[in-house]
């Protein structure tokens, strides 16, 4: 008896559900047994016309409907003899071949029509391979190759696709007709890896399912699914354009999934990119590995794009209306240019919103270039005038671009122009996007008022401009790798090393990088970065600080400051510790420590602690470029931030033992990451021996002390200061005003003409100094201007009063020396007024131009005085130099003054003669040492002295009295203990005493004769 044994494809069965009024469509597999020779039509046409009904798993009943049917698969079974056949388009399944030996698509002489499934579709799975051999690849090889890929079910064709020099690596592709399992696979690479001594590595096409839009709108957020029936190890996604390929990892924008598996796929890995654009449009590829296996699937995601950025350029820059009548216009040139775009855009401009006027696009290069020229109106207005671009796609979403244009009315406050920088009236900032070779980006200055502000130079080296568009897309998410971190970091160390002295490459670069610190130490927050990235990071941290960051104002030096310590300690947080204990460089000590200890930069730390790692980074030449909000605190060079990895402890107490200088009051503070300033708050001071501070405090984040000389001394100076230099100014004021009144009845000799003018001119400089000096007592409030204003002043001033302080020394040492060859009038007139006035100048502006020009600070921002780094070096030698010169030489003249009393006293005179001489030699050294400025070689002592000497608080008092007060000591010695000047001063009193006298008796005449 035979038998026929028939299977139908039963297609896509419709099944109404009442209970979930939903639809669901299921394929089936139905099999007819029969012993009598049947009709397929027959069977199917029956089938079409039966009712169908299922059951559910809770025994509810279904109706179904038959979309569609087919034979897969035909059977004829003689007694025990068996011969089957799959349809055309079907292939033996997996269980059928593995098991009884039908493979692919021959006749199976085994009796297989119990198995399920029977026969399957056929599907393409393509298989991509490598083998890198250790010996030369032969046609042997082939054959070994070919045979092994034989055993799998379906299986096509094997072509060997590529061979590499010396024929040790070559590719393959091979062709499969079915889905197999992933073991399957790897049976036959790990038995190719054994026969052929070599390395196998495949990818197949067409295991994966996956599911994309094919198109998505602009910013909106797709999701991508992949799906494989088996559990894998592993699972990724790459995207690619065409000229790169880019690993996809977690970031801002892209968010993937991999609990996404059911139980038919146990295997699922998602992507949701939030908020695509340009960049996101291409091939993307998922991938799951399972060990030298791995299966991918790809597909095209189309974004409806729209420009990313739209770079507007205005011709001229500003419009000049102030010689200009209202009604007229001016026109200026725009020009719109974004990248090229497959999309098709309308676009259209408007000038404040109305009269759109559509635009249409000059290719030029990679680049799309929409030019117009707008009419803008010399009309004033309070209103700005601007034009837009927008552009829309073909979805009809929008992205407008706006450029402002200042406009000069006629009558208003405008900068006039400066160089390349045109006539801008007051308040607007003008951007100048052209940059030097090599460098990218624009410039920007800011009128304000009638005065330019500084410039601020934006434009980066195109290294580092590579580098922060790497940098943006790791922390997107795009090709977010540990290989992508370390060229990143190591573009940035790179970078950093550049030795340049252009001030306006310091600034865009500086800013750059930290920009780059702070979007990487961001990006580690989603991507765990390995330890191989700290020796770069360290390296580019630390030169950072090595670079000159007085191009920037005091404003933007904190703010930068701040990011750059919040990215380091972020970074410091997430980096994974698996190899590196301990990193450093001249300006970070980084150390992470499993006990409860740790040092850095000869910070001893301690910390109570159950487990967990301390992770401690130090940094040198930080602290005082944060923000100090305790003023009358002074930063000390090192800053600790401490982290704890793994870790739930509560309450932390930990304990850090600061070096510290002697004699000084410390404050434990830490960095206040909300105010932006320090805060004491949860820390105590110790002081631990006399050069160390101990803090301890009961939270982590970065640590210093602030440091404050011991108690009152400062307070004491401060006040004598004050003091002293309100007299002198007073003082000063009262001897100018005397000299004034009694200049033409002293000045009847060449040479007390010449001491007069000198003594005049020294008073005066020395009444602008001081002054100078007590605007500029409390720095911290005032402008970085100010105080740069009022340091020129005090260096331009002082050296003035000292170099007529000479010319005084000077001419007194003439007439003493050649007492029968006087200076003439004209010739000390000529000669003074170069010393006195011409030497100063010159001075301060070529020490101000060199410091300038070689990106070095003239002036200390927080003293609001000349710079001092250490000796031979700032902008303080450029005062010291001279006016230690001067004093030396007036010391001299001293001597020769003293020496000259000395001889004209004879041998042979009485002890009264003596005394006369002793009395005059005193006289001398008291009277002259105001006017020669012999108290400042005081200053010089202290300048060399160590500041914890304790003679040096008596050099600092001393100083500060004498100099303080030297206006009145002027006025004293310099005017009042002169006989001459008295006796015209009497006189002049008298005179008005005598004419008051005199008006009233004749006022009392008059009355009395009236009166009789």
């Amino acid at each position: 008896m035979d038998s026929r044994v028939l299977k139908f494809l039963i297609g896509a069965l419709y099944i109404y559900c009442q209970v979930h009024a939903a639809d669901d469509a299921y394929n089936g597999e139905l099999m007819v047994e029969s012993n009598v020779t049947l009709e397929i039509e027959t069977i199917l046409s029956a089938l079409n016309s039966t009712d169908i009904q299922v059951n559910d798993t809770n025994s509810a009943p279904h109706d179904v409907t038959l979309l569609d049917s087919g034979v897969i698969s035909e059977c004829l079974i003689v007694g025990n003899q068996s011969n089957c056949n799959c349809s055309d388009g079907y292939i033996w399944s997996n269980d059928v071949c593995y098991t009884e030996k039908c493979c692919s698509e021959s006749t199976c002489t085994q009796n297989v029509s119990h198995i399920t499934p029977l026969c399957i579709a056929k599907f393409q799975v393509k298989i991509n391979g490598s083998i890198m051999s250790k010996s030369t690849w032969d046609s042997s090889k082939t054959t070994k190759l070919e045979t092994a890929f034989k055993e799998l079910n379906g299986f096509e064709s094997l072509n060997v696709t590529r061979q590499r020099p010396r024929n040790s690596i070559v590719g393959f592709e091979a062709t499969v007709g079915i889905k197999f399992e992933t073991s399957t696979l790897q049976g036959i690479v790990s038995q190719l890896e054994t026969s052929l001594e070599a390395v196998v590595l495949v990818e197949t096409v067409g295991m994966v399912t996956i599911e994309a839009p094919e198109t998505t709108k602009y910013l909106s957020s797709p999701t991508l699914k992949c799906t494989l029936e088996e559990e894998t190890d592993r699972a990724g996604w790459n995207m690619s354009t065409k000229h790169e390929r880019f690993e996809l990892n977690n970031g801002t924008v892209v968010k993937l999934n991999e609990r996404c598996a059911t139980q038919e796929y146990k295997s699922c890995v998602s992507v949701t990119l939030q908020g695509v654009t340009s960049l996101w449009t291409g091939i993307y590829e998922c991938g799951f590995t399972n060990g030298s296996v791995r299966h991918t699937a790809k597909t095209q995601l189309r974004v409806s794009l729209l420009p990313d950025e739209i770079d507007l350029k205005i011709n001229p820059l500003t419009v000049d209306c102030s010689d200009m009548e209202d009604s007229e216009n001016v026109n200026v040139n725009v020009t719109a240019t974004i990248l090229n775009s497959t999309e098709s855009f309308d676009v259209w401009w408007s000038y404040r919103g109305e009269e759109k006027n559509n635009l249409v696009n000059t290719s030029d290069g990679d680049y799309l270039v929409y030019s117009f020229t707008a009419n803008i109106s010399c009309q004033k207005s309070n209103a700005s005038q601007y034009v837009n671009v927008t552009f829309k796609n073909t979805v009809n979403q929008e992205k407008s671009a706006r450029v402002d244009i200042p406009v000069i009315y006629k009558g208003e406050t405008f900068c006039e122009k400066d160089e390349f920088w045109p006539n801008t009236p007051s308040g607007d900032t003008v951007i100048n996007r052209t940059c030097e070779k090599g460098r990218f980006g624009y410039k920007s200055r800011t009128c304000n008022g009638n005065t330019w502000q500084d410039v601020f130079f934006h434009c980066v080296d195109q290294e580092l401009k590579t580098v922060t568009k790497s940098a943006d897309n790791f922390k997107k998410g795009l090709g977010a790798s540990q290989e992508a971190a370390m060229d990143i970091f190591g573009g940035l160390k790179n970078s950093s090393t550049t030795n340049s002295t252009d001030s306006s490459s310091i600034m865009a670069d500086l800013s750059a990088s930290i920009n780059i610190l702070s979007v990487m130490s961001s990006a580690s927050v989603n991507f765990a970065l390995e330890d191989s990235v700290i020796p770069d990071f360290v390296n580019a941290a630390s030169n950072m600080l090595n670079r000159t960051w007085d191009v920037y104002n005091k404003s933007v030096i904190q703010n930068l400051s701040s990011d750059y310590l919040l990215s380091v300690e972020e970074m410091v947080k997430n980096i994974k510790i698996n190899m590196t204990n301990e990193f450093n460089s001249p300006n970070l000590d980084l150390k992470f420590c499993s006990d409860s200890s740790c040092s850095v930069f000869d910070i001893d730390v301690n910390l109570d602690k159950t487990l967990g790692m301390i992770r401690t980074v130090a940094v040198k030449n930080l602290t005082d470029k944060l923000n100090n909000n305790f003023l009358e605190k002074n930063t000390t060079s090192l800053l600790l931030s401490v982290t704890l990895e793994d870790n739930n402890d509560s309450p932390l107490e930990i304990r850090m033992n600061f070096p510290s200088e002697e004699g000084t009051k410390p404050l434990c503070v830490f960095w206040n990451t909300t105010v932006r300033g320090w805060s004491d708050e949860g820390c105590s001071t110790n002081i631990s021996d006399g050069n160390h501070t101990l803090c301890v405090c009961n939270h982590l984040t970065a640590f210093s002390v602030l440091m404050s000389k011991s108690d009152t001394s400062d307070e004491i100076l401060d006040m004598i200061s004050v003091v002293g230099l309100c007299v002198s100014i007073c003082s000063l004021l009262i001897f100018l005003i005397i000299e004034a009144l009694v200049w033409s009845a002293v000045v009847k000799t060449n040479l007390s003409h010449f001491r007069h003018t000198a003594m005049v001119n020294i008073a005066l400089f020395l009444l602008l100094g001081d002054s100078s000096f007590l605007a500029s007592s409390y720095p911290e409030i005032l402008s970085d201007t100010c105080c740069l204003v009022l340091t020129i002043c005090k260096h331009l001033f002082f050296l003035a009063m000292f170099f007529w302080m000479l010319c005084l020394s000077g001419i007194l040492v003439h007439q003493l020396i050649f007492v029968f060859s006087p200076v003439r009038k004209r010739a000390f007139m000529f000669f003074s007024s170069i010393v006195g006035y011409v030497c100063p100048i010159l001075i301060v502006g070529s020490s101000y131009v060199y410091y300038k020009y070689t990106n070095q600070p003239y002036h200390d921002k927080k003293k609001c005085w000349l710079n001092y780094k250490k000796p031979l070096e700032g902008s303080l030698h450029a005062f010291v130099l001279p006016v230690g010169t001067v004093t030396l030489t007036n010391l001299f003249s001293m001597v020769v003054v003293i020496l000259t009393l000395l001889k004209s006293s004879v041998p042979d005179s009485t002890k009264t003669d003596d005394k006369a001489t002793a009395k005059s030699i005193l006289k001398v050294v008291v009277s002259l040492t105001p006017l020669f400025g012999v108290t400042w070689a005081i200053g010089f002592i202290g300048f060399m002295l160590d500041g914890n000497d304790p003679i040096s608080k008596v050099v600092d008092y001393s100083f500060t009295i004498l100099n303080s007060f030297q206006g009145l000591f002027i006025l004293l010695m310099g005017c009042l203990t002169e006989e001459k000047v008295r006796e015209e001063l009497i006189k002049f009193v008298t005179a008005k005493s005598k004419g008051q006298s005199g008006s009233m008796t004749k006022l009392n005449s008059t009355t009395y004769t009236k009166d009789k």
